[in-house]
């Protein structure tokens, strides 16, 4: 064989290597891309339980005023502190604290959240036991935000509202 004709042949195997390794590096970024979006995902989803939980709990320490909790809750439902600095407050005070920095945290922890919150019930027993009687019912707790798709194209006209998709949480607990 002359070792003429077989020149350049070995760099054709090197080129179609490369090739294959920058084809399945490309499917590994790929599914790296998908991974980090499926992690956000599931740390959204842990965040709504986190702040349902949350406000159940409040909920429950402040039992005479549940019905006070009731409502539409979203950034423009953030407020000031109604609380003295230092002071104690009162129920229907800690209802509106509980409601503002409730609030917060839902815009701080989710992306364009809202949330509803509706009870049919009553605290039970008498005037005198309010705050420390149970509650007759039960309470809904929706939560929704938005999450960015892993859908290609276009959902809702526009670039921009093709990646986002609502969320919600629901939850129907007993305070």
């Amino acid at each position: 064989m002359n070792p003429k004709q077989n020149r350049g042949f070995t760099l054709i195997e090197v080129l179609v290597a490369l090739l294959i390794f920058s084809v399945g590096l490309l499917g590994m970024a790929g599914l790296m891309v998908v991974s980090v979006k499926t992690n956000h995902s599931a740390f959204l989803r842990t965040q709504a339980s986190f702040l349902g939980q949350s406000m159940a709990d409040r909920m429950r320490a402040n039992m005479g005023q549940i019905a006070a909790y009731a409502g539409s809750y979203s950034s423009s439902t953030i407020g000031s502190d109604p609380c003295p600095t230092g002071g104690t407050c009162t129920p229907v005070q800690l209802v509106a604290r509980d409601r503002a920095t409730w609030s917060q945290q839902l815009v701080d922890s989710l992306p364009n959240p809202t949330a509803t919150i509706a009870c049919n019930g009553a605290p039970l027993g008498t005037a005198l036991q309010a705050g420390a009687a149970p509650y007759g019912g039960l309470c809904t707790l929706l939560i929704q935000w938005d999450e960015s798709s892993l859908l290609r194209g276009t959902q809702g006209g526009t670039a921009a509202s093709a990646n986002a998709v609502p969320q919600t949480f629901a939850w129907v607990f007993q305070p």
